[in-house]
């Protein structure tokens, strides 16, 4: 049963860039950084980029249900790299008032579409179900069956994760610019 109504996370679905370039304003606008909140915050981010291209790295869209690597572990790597990146950018921010505006963009835009991703999955795989009660959605447990499915820079490459890379570095650079 879903906890979003259908038209709302279709909503949210078609908004999520846009939302993403309004909290990226609110970054601009409401950030004070400052050198030790950029080294605290840095490593924060760094490891959401690397949990996402290790995701992404084993991720074929729509051909087969990805279980290897931190799919493994988690139904929802991409999504909680993401939520790390962010909470490191927001401690290099030095504004704890983000970190309220990406919990809550974090919960009524990022969980309405993984339910509807998780409903998408469920009619296109079978075996869904089954990797559902499995693995968690959100809160990573040891996997009792790893697949031996290795990391591909090449499906890396096909997600075009290096563009996450990319914002990163760009709010990194102006929030260092920022702090001078």
């Amino acid at each position: 049963m879903s906890i979003f109504p259908k038209p709302y996370a279709d909503l949210v679905q078609r908004l999520r860039v846009p939302t993403g370039l309004l909290l990226a304003a609110a970054f601009v606008w409401l950030s004070q950084p400052v050198l030790p909140t950029l080294l605290l915050g840095c490593p924060i981010a760094l490891l959401g980029l690397a949990l996402r291209a290790w995701a992404a790295g084993h991720l074929r869209k729509n051909q087969q249900l990805t279980d290897s690597g931190p799919y493994a572990w988690v139904r929802n790597p991409l999504y909680i790299g993401t939520l790390f990146t962010a909470l490191g950018c927001t401690v290099a921010a030095a504004r704890p008032g983000l970190a309220t505006i990406v919990g809550v963009v974090f919960i009524f835009v990022y969980l309405p579409v993984m339910e509807q991703e998780e409903q998408h999955l469920a009619k296109i795989f079978p075996e869904f179900e089954e990797y559902a009660r499995r693995v968690p959605q959100l809160f990573p447990r040891l996997p009792k069956i790893y697949p031996p499915q290795r990391f591909s820079f090449e499906v890396y490459l096909r997600n075009r994760e290096y563009k996450a890379l990319y914002g990163f570095l760009l709010v990194y650079a102006f929030l260092i610019f920022k702090s001078l």
